[in-house]
């Protein structure tokens, strides 16, 4: 596998890997490409643990406020690992969902479907699948 620029021009590998080591030239074989996803993925879902302040679905209610689902969980480390922490950090979207409010949030993912300026069909098709995985968890899940 072989470094390419993406639409705005970040070095990526692999399965998406972004980082400073990524540049013209880098190959990698598709074994090192899944070592980067599972580091990337280890990474981005220990991020979204700490930022989610909702109870885990399966746990005792300590806040009383909806569950945490395994489905809002991997929406949010899809959106993280693509646009990275700090916009997950500073989203309104993790402000409503702390806050308990699982439609408006998943209504946020929407919001993020620009890069470069200009809205990409590419990430406006990848917001509203994480959008409705998202959702999954609020509508069969409890």
């Amino acid at each position: 596998m072989t470094a390419y620029q993406d639409s705005v021009g970040v070095w990526t590998i692999g399965y998406g890997h972004t980082g400073p080591e990524v540049c013209k030239g880098l190959t990698i074989t598709q074994e090192q490409a899944l070592a980067l996803l599972l580091q990337d993925i280890a990474k981005f879902s220990a991020a979204v643990n700490r930022l989610v302040t909702l109870d885990d679905a399966g746990s005792p209610d300590t806040d009383g406020l909806p569950d945490f689902t395994q489905d809002e969980f991997d929406a949010l480390v899809d959106f993280a690992f693509n646009l990275g922490i700090g916009a997950l950090a500073g989203s309104t979207l993790l402000k409503k969902l702390n806050a308990g409010d699982i439609e408006g949030a998943a209504d946020e993912f929407l919001k993020w479907d620009h890069a470069g300026g200009k809205v990409l069909a590419g990430l406006t098709k990848r917001r509203q699948g994480e959008r409705a995985l998202f959702l999954l968890g609020a509508h069969f899940g409890k």
